[in-house]
């Protein structure tokens, strides 16, 4: 438990806030099979009934609304809705979908039952905001309509049917749910969780996920001047020396075997690569420097921290046939797919 405590206060720090653990989970059920339907030969005096479960609804989320100080109630659907607009394109398949409603949902999950038992006095009795700089992206049914524009009916009835499928599932871990990180695409292999916010989680390990190398912008490149290197280091880095030429600003001391940089001598000091990642507002942390002249190019591999699910690789497998579970089993290791009651 002590790993996931330190997880979890590292995971709030590194952007995304933790997610919380729901109140009463199940393992996952088949539905029940509708009853036998009556013989040609009878004549029942009543229509026949079949009985089924009632969907799952679940309990409203209180969301604060960062800009009107309100704290707002959201259904379960529709905030797992809004979570999948805002965080993966809606073109992808809808297998991919399935898997970020599911990741979506535990994180909703997650955070709920952490505010619960410990509150952020900034949330104002919420289970979060729609401060997406803190928590996962959102969007009510207006934003979704302003971002699809014309296409909103399309991919807004696309998306919904694909909560609608997995609305009741979350993925746990040892019966809690999890940290359901999840980033656009990695390096070709995932990240653990240790090599990005400096604590291991059982589940957050690295796994292969070479669809990623075929991603759109999977490879980019940015050129620093030496001014606006210095300028970046410097905002960074107060006090930071940087002499000689800028061929000796940046030198790349070790990587993991996932490719993210773990640690990279900058002027007299040693940075992390997710330091320096955030210092140049580079695309990940997986990257390579060379100099040309009086400028230093970077070149990023994939999109995102690389812990957990890769969108990207997601909607390859789902290409390729792979199914929602499939998929969440692939990139969440060791967990288990869990009904809500």
């Amino acid at each position: 438990m002590k790993t996931y405590i330190i997880a979890i206060a590292l995971f709030i720090a590194a952007v995304v806030a933790v997610p919380a653990i729901p109140a009463a989970l199940s393992a996952a059920k088949n539905s029940p099979e509708a009853p036998a339907a009556s013989s040609p030969d009878e004549s029942p005096s009543e229509p026949a009934t079949v009985s089924e479960a009632p969907a799952y609804t679940g309990t409203p989320y209180k969301v604060l609304d960062v800009s009107t100080g309100e704290v707002i109630e959201v259904s379960e659907r529709d905030y797992v809705i809004g979570a999948v607009c805002a965080e993966m394109p809606a073109t992808f398949s809808e297998e991919a979908l399935k898997a970020q409603a599911v990741a979506a949902h535990t994180y909703a999950e997650r955070q709920r039952m952490r505010e619960r038992g410990r509150q952020t006095p900034e949330l104002c009795g919420s289970d979060f905001s729609n401060d997406t700089s803190k928590y996962q992206g959102y969007f009510t049914e207006n934003q979704a309509k302003q971002y699809y524009g014309e296409n909103y009916s399309m991919y807004h009835a696309k998306v919904s049917a694909a909560v609608d499928e997995v609305l009741p599932y979350i993925m746990t871990y040892e019966d809690e749910p999890i940290i359901s990180a999840f980033h656009s695409m990695s390096s070709g292999r995932t990240e653990s969780a240790e090599n990005v916010w400096g604590a291991a989680v059982d589940y957050l390990v690295p796994v292969d996920s070479e669809y990623d190398l075929s991603a759109p912008k999977y490879l980019d490149e940015t050129r620093f001047t030496e001014d606006v290197l210095r300028y970046d280091l410097e905002t960074a880095f107060p006090g930071i020396t940087l002499s000689g030429d800028i061929s000796e600003w940046l030198s790349i001391e070790s990587v993991s075997d996932s490719g993210t940089v773990l640690t990279v001598r900058c002027g007299d000091r040693a940075v992390t690569g997710t330091e320096l990642r955030e210092a140049l507002a580079l695309r990940s942390a997986c990257f390579e420097v060379r100099y040309e002249g009086k400028e230093a190019i970077v070149t990023t591999r994939g999109y995102g921290h690389g812990v957990g699910m890769s969108q990207y690789g997601a909607n390859a497998m789902a290409a390729e046939g792979a199914e929602w579970r499939e998929i969440l089993e692939h990139y969440y290791p060791s967990c288990t797919l869990t009904e809500l009651m």
